[in-house]
């Protein structure tokens, strides 16, 4: 076909050209086959070249609705679920990646790469679930289907085993993962100097920094880098400097540490990627203890904002699903209901006409009433005003005659008796006179505590302390019952003056809370988890308590979520303490509070 001997000769807007002149050409012919394909042309367009994945996600839609309309269930169905597998797996949508990518496996019998493709996403999908079980059983599978069908050509036996390595290591199964890894490497001679070759070489030596075995390094992870720096693989690089980052902090060069930790972050904010700036700010906040609780703020902002995007994304394509079979069938209603305007409009203009006479009469008729209505509002409402005004002048008249006779009838009798008993010193001076007016300063007091007393009335706050902040405690606890099946509960101290907390405070409570949380359903296998939070006399304690299966806190207390929770913690000058077994896990966080 025209469009593609385009795709393969890269003049990739000739081939959008006549992909969408297909598409016209296929509707007006009531082709649904070709249309399918056009949709599918430039879906693959979008997605390869400019990456505008709503386009291509749509587009790849509209033609698997087709072919399920035409009861077509071979390859070409297949193929399509495996390229929008693709692009969701790029917009980090790994339910719908691996949904896509099953459903491509059910359909796809003899095309063995596009199987293998299939079982790859799937295992690739698993592990950023943190299924390591199915991202290893898949990866195995797509191994085999690579072995058993030649496809050394594309290299899709070393990226299986990298995968496997991968997936080892992600289990910190560092043994095994090198197994994997070098096993891979001795078919280097198949893929010498490439991006598999270097991403071996930078696995290899990331697993044997973490067994402690420096045997290789830091070559392995020189190695990878000169091959990366030739190919421009900026990514990549980025990766390749924060694992010499970590080699070097290990080795306690803290100042050659550091220059990889900060040629990592500029290069990631030149390439625009937050996440790999976020894994550089992570980086120097451990080897930088100068410049940490700068890198820790901006880590904290960029961290928040890519937890937002994260959720977002995962709901991008859900949303543009349902979107589209709102729009197709929009179409079918409309092309069903076509026939029918044409024969009623006559009616609806003849009806429209003889209503619009009669309306015109009726809303002269209202016209009329609602002037008089008008006049008539007015004159109530600025009666309304006149007695308004009337009950604030002898609300305020009232409470004059009332602080008046309070000052009058206490403060000033009271002032003037004092006035008099300190009138003899005029007359006498000896040090007993002196003595008894003294015992008149005790009066004085009681009479400047009257006065305040008088004034806090008048600036009496007549608002109510709200609870909004308690309450979205709640919803963030209350919520989880509903998508998940475990167990909340969450206990509030009832003193505890939410409005006189430092806004700042409550923000990372919330944070460390949120996070906390999120880690118990993540990784414990919790059944139910406690959250109390106490106040004492200045300090604010917070604990998170679950019954999952706990974790090692001298291998987590590298992640991100455990420094996050400590850092947010340090920040409010307060401790953070984590105790876990496999009974389950016990997060205490104490902060002070400025006393007012």
């Amino acid at each position: 076909m025209v469009a593609n001997k385009y795709f393969n000769l890269g003049s990739y807007e000739k081939y959008l050209e006549i992909s969408k002149i297909l598409a016209e050409d296929s509707q007006k012919a009531k082709d649904s086959t070709s249309l399918a394909k056009a949709y599918s042309y430039m879906a693959d367009y979008y997605a390869k070249n400019f990456n505008k994945s709503d386009s291509a996600f749509i587009c790849y839609i509209k033609a698997i609705k087709i072919y399920k309309k035409l009861k077509i269930s071979d390859e070409r169905l297949g193929n399509t679920y495996v390229n929008l597998s693709l692009l969701q797996t790029n917009q980090n949508d790994l339910l719908g990646a691996e949904t896509s990518a099953i459903e491509a496996i059910k359909l796809l019998k003899e095309n063995k790469s596009l199987i293998y493709q299939a079982y790859n996403i799937v295992g690739i999908a698993a592990l950023g679930l943190e299924d390591h079980e199915k991202a290893i059983e898949y990866h195995t599978k797509a191994l085999k289907i690579a072995k058993d069908a030649g496809l050394t050509a594309e290299n899709e036996v070393i990226a299986s085993i990298n995968n496997i390595g991968g997936t080892y290591q992600s289990q910190q199964k560092h043994k095994e993962a090198i197994e994997k890894f070098e096993e891979a490497l001795r078919h280097k001679n198949s893929f010498l100097n490439t991006n598999a070759h270097a991403t071996l070489l930078d696995n290899l030596g990331y697993s044997k920094l973490k067994l402690g075995d420096y045997s290789q390094l830091p070559d392995l992870f020189y190695q990878a880098l000169k091959i990366r720096d030739s190919l421009s693989l900026d990514y990549d690089i980025v990766y390749n400097k924060l694992h010499l980052c970590e080699f070097y902090s290990a080795k306690k060069d803290t100042l050659t540490a550091q220059k990889f930790a900060t040629e990592a972050l500029a290069l990631s904010r030149e390439i625009k990627s937050p996440q790999e700036i976020v894994m550089a700010l992570c980086q120097l906040i451990e080897v930088d203890s100068k410049n940490a609780s700068k890198y820790g703020k901006e880590y904290i902002a960029i961290n928040d904002s890519l937890m937002v995007e994260e959720r977002k994304a995962k709901n991008q394509f859900a949303r543009l699903g349902f979107e589209t079979d709102d729009i197709i069938l929009e179409k079918e209603i409309a092309v069903q209901r076509q026939w029918l305007i044409f024969i009623i409009a006559g009616s609806i203009v003849l009806f429209g006409l003889l209503l619009y006479i009669i309306r015109m009469q009726r809303i002269r008729q209202k016209e009329s009433i609602l002037i008089q209505s008008q006049q008539k509002a007015s004159e109530e409402i600025y009666q309304l005003i006149l007695d308004q005004q009337i009950q604030f002048n002898d609300g305020r008249e009232k409470e004059k005659k009332r602080i008046a006779k309070e000052l009058h009838d206490g403060v000033m009798n009271k002032l003037a008796g004092i006035r008099f008993n300190l009138f003899v010193l005029q007359k006498k001076t000896d040090p007993e006179t002196i003595s008894k007016c003294i015992s008149h300063i005790s009066e004085i007091e009681s009479i400047e505590k009257e006065i305040r007393n008088i004034t806090h009335d008048l600036h009496q706050d007549v608002f109510f302390a709200k609870n909004d902040y308690a309450e979205l405690l709640e919803t963030l606890t209350n919520g989880l019952d509903e998508s998940v099946q475990i167990n909340t509960q969450l206990k509030i101290d009832e003193n505890i003056n939410w409005e006189i907390i430092p806004a700042v405070i409550k923000m990372h409570s919330y944070r460390i809370l949120q996070e906390s949380i999120s880690n118990a359903i993540k990784h414990s296998n919790a059944k139910n988890i406690y959250v109390c939070i106490l106040k004492n006399t200045d300090t604010l304690l917070i604990e998170i308590k679950d019954d999952g299966t706990g974790f090692d806190t001298m291998l987590e207390s590298a992640s991100l979520g455990i420094k996050n929770i400590k850092y947010r913690a340090a920040e409010m000058n307060g401790k953070c303490e984590i105790n876990s077994s496999t009974h389950g896990t016990i997060i205490a966080v104490i902060i002070p509070l400025k006393k007012s």
